[in-house]
């Protein structure tokens, strides 16, 4: 049987006690973290955007994982739905209110067994890749180093865009194995 990839998380914020939640979402790898990678205008942008001026990181939470794509966003329709958003005076920042009746119309991809573990054993060695490659340079690789050397470059419709590398280097970053040094270069943090 297939593994399944989903999760829900919360994003809270440190300054209420206790931490209250201010978005709820579904997703897959560093999908919880990213909304901080990016802060955009958004309501959930602006909360975000206060809590690091007041010196405090989000608080994110996984709610619950292992989910199939179709239990997240039935988890996240209900969570969302109780503690409501705030254009209709609740607490999050979500832009929408989901409607459980349509979830299963959107769940359209058919996950192969066998898929998701082939998957998640070539991304352990990817990972493995890169972080060799940031121990064998003390002073720290770039994303672009990452992705000339070890032949992870794009060129997906010409574009240049390493996102492949980027994720591996944000995957190491978040398992605590990669740290970014002051010159903006990722250095390995383990022996």
């Amino acid at each position: 049987m297939a593994q399944s990839p989903f999760y829900v998380y919360a994003l809270k914020d440190p300054r209420t006690k206790p931490a209250r939640p201010f978005y709820i979402g579904k997703g897959t790898g560093n999908r919880a973290w990213e909304h901080q990678a990016k802060v955009d205008d958004s309501d959930k942008g602006k909360v975000i955007a206060e809590i690091h001026s007041a010196g405090m990181n989000v608080l994110h939470t996984v709610i619950s994982d292992g989910l199939t794509e179709e239990q997240a966003l039935k988890i996240e329709a209900e969570l969302i739905s109780a503690f409501g958003i705030r254009s209709q005076g609740g607490l999050l920042t979500n832009r929408v209110r989901p409607n459980p009746d349509n979830i299963s119309r959107k769940v359209k991809v058919n996950i192969p067994d066998g898929c998701y573990e082939k998957a998640q054993m070539g991304l352990e060695l990817l990972k493995a890749a890169v972080l060799e490659l940031a121990k064998a340079n003390p002073d720290g690789i770039k994303n672009s180093d990452a992705a000339k050397y070890l032949g992870l470059q794009s060129d997906y419709g010409g574009g240049s865009k390493d996102y492949l590398s980027y994720s591996l280097l944000g995957l190491l970053m978040k398992e605590g194995r990669v740290g970014r040094s002051s010159s903006g270069k990722h250095v390995a943090l383990v022996e």
